[in-house]
């Protein structure tokens, strides 16, 4: 039914005179998921108490690090760097957050690879925190990925990785509009549903996959290689 009203929406505004596509596709994207209610709020974090609840693996190289400065998560690394949330997450869910690309002229400002993981399990090991932050070492998770101007803010893909070492391409989107502007914050919402998980981007969706074999449990990772980022304002809530 929501999936119905999405694609009404999209009619709509078409029909109502929007020619821009962005600005439609943002209008719809935001009519899509305000039809799923929050509920009860899991967790929250304005990153004002440290790091206690995360669990950061970032690759040993120069000026690397993630830490917590004017209350906001920042990972600033000249390699690649996953910064985990410590609660594993099941069922209905949607995760959101603010999130910056820094460019200033630092050592490892880089527009590039505003990326992310969720519901990701190991399914060698109970323990999912035991990785350095190369990007290689994740591969035999099962998880979903959503990597956003990727390859120096060329590329913007959506995977599976299904736990065997293949990560699979599910949907790609290289236009100018779903790549990265320097300096923005993104208000990032990842929906999971009912066997269908989403991203949207300031309210726009970028993604919608409807999974046959979901993931229904697991750990919410924000990723990253070579940038500097700022993190705020995290809320996760189950949804109604």
């Amino acid at each position: 039914m929501r999936h119905i009203i999405c694609i009404l929406a999209v009619s709509f505004l078409l029909l109502s005179g929007i020619q821009n596509a962005a600005t439609a596709q943002s209008k719809t994207g935001q009519a899509c998921v305000e039809q799923y209610q929050k509920g009860r709020l899991l967790y929250q974090d304005s990153f004002d108490q440290g790091l206690r609840n995360w669990i950061a693996e970032v690759e040993s190289t120069p000026d690397s690090r993630a830490f917590i400065e004017d209350e906001k998560l920042v990972i600033d690394v000249g390699g690649g760097a996953t910064v985990w949330l410590n609660k594993k997450l099941s069922g209905n869910i949607l995760i959101e957050y603010k999130r910056t690309v820094i460019m200033n002229d630092g050592p490892n400002d880089r527009l590039s690879d505003l990326n992310q993981f969720w519901m990701a399990t190991d399914p060698e090991n109970e323990n999912l925190f035991t990785r350095d932050g190369v990007f290689a070492s994740y591969h035999p998770l099962s998880l979903y990925y959503a990597g956003i101007g990727g390859n120096y803010n060329s590329t913007t893909r959506f995977r599976k990785y299904d736990g065997t070492g293949e990560r699979i391409l599910l949907q790609e989107k290289n236009d100018k509009h779903h790549l990265l502007k320097p300096n923005h914050t993104y208000h990032i919402q990842i929906l999971v549903n009912d066997g269908t998980t989403k991203l949207f981007v300031d309210g726009d969706l970028y993604f919608s996959y409807t999974d046959p074999s979901p993931l229904k449990e697991g750990y919410f990772g924000f990723r990253t290689v070579k940038s500097h980022q700022e993190i705020d304002d995290l809320k996760i809530y189950q949804l109604k």
